[in-house]
């Protein structure tokens, strides 16, 4: 009888062991990171680097796909004023969605236009 609880008692010990010791967890679930930091974005360091690689291939002075140039501050700044660079990055409706034929840019860089734009959209 010694000997039968023994190996239940190892047996019960094992399995618990066993299943607490498979459990797995995301870190990035348990601990999510807001990396998108959008205070502070400036034309020179956050909006034209975006716009640089996700839109100058088809709007850059030399492309002009569209007739539309969104290369250098003034240009971009035009599209901010009437409204339609916000517009096609959210592929709001009513606005052609851009980048064109490609799912929207990530959040995180919308919001940094966002809050540029917000900011009143500044040569800085």
């Amino acid at each position: 009888m010694d000997r039968t609880k023994k190996l239940i008692f190892f047996l019960i010990s094992f399995s618990i062991m066993g299943i607490t010791s498979c459990y797995y967890d995301v870190e990035e679930e348990l601990y999510p990171q807001n990396s998108c930091v959008t205070d502070g974005a400036t034309y020179q360091g956050t909006v034209l680097p975006i716009i640089q690689n996700n839109c100058y291939i088809c709007h850059s002075q030399s492309a002009k796909q569209g007739n539309v140039v969104l290369e250098g501050y003034d240009n971009l700044k035009f599209y901010v004023d009437n409204q339609k660079l916000v517009g096609v990055i959210n592929h709001a409706p009513g606005f052609q969605q851009m980048p064109q034929g490609q799912p929207k840019l990530g959040d995180c860089n919308i919001a940094k236009i966002e809050a540029w734009v917000q900011a009143g959209a500044p040569n800085n």
